[in-house]
């Protein structure tokens, strides 16, 4: 799958011992975020698909602390040379990896295996029930197009 324009993905260096591990996870110098608005955690059952949303002001870190996810992105910016390009990373216990989604990227995920899902966000903007900066579109959206569907390779 391509990558899609200003999507970062950072790898996270894991340091284990007999004790067991420390990871760094975000970083002032890391220069991912213009403001760091709100830090929220989820807990999601294996099987569950919990896709699409997108904002028009609100850029988005993602931190898969436990189980494994397919996280898939989509390009929705007009103006974006990948527009339309959809973008798909495993993320969690086994690819530690922090993932900048920009606003206008719509982007979603499904659990993989049997755990469930411990999914970190860090945001720009706090969560405003009065005025929510977040847009859903369908899991089967025909204008995406992805195939949610597990293949044995």
């Amino acid at each position: 799958m391509p990558t899609i324009h200003d999507v970062v993905i950072k790898s996270l260096v894991t340091h284990s011992d007999d004790r067991g591990y420390f990871r760094e996870i975000l970083r002032d110098d890391d220069d991912l975020l213009t403001h760091l608005g709100q830090t929220s955690v989820t807990r999601t059952y294996p099987g569950v698909i919990k896709a699409f949303h997108w904002h028009k002001n609100q850029d988005d870190l993602w931190y898969v602390a436990d189980g494994m996810a397919r996280v898939v992105l989509y390009d929705m910016r007009p103006d974006s040379p990948t527009h339309g390009n959809i973008q798909v990373i495993c993320a969690g216990e086994d690819n530690p990896v922090l993932i900048y989604i920009p606003s206008g990227v719509a982007h979603g995920y499904q659990v993989l295996g049997i755990k469930p899902v411990l999914l970190f966000y860090h945001v720009t903007r706090s969560y405003n029930p009065d005025l929510p900066d977040e847009e859903r579109i369908p899991w089967d959206d025909p204008a995406i197009g992805f195939d949610w569907s597990i293949r044995n390779r």
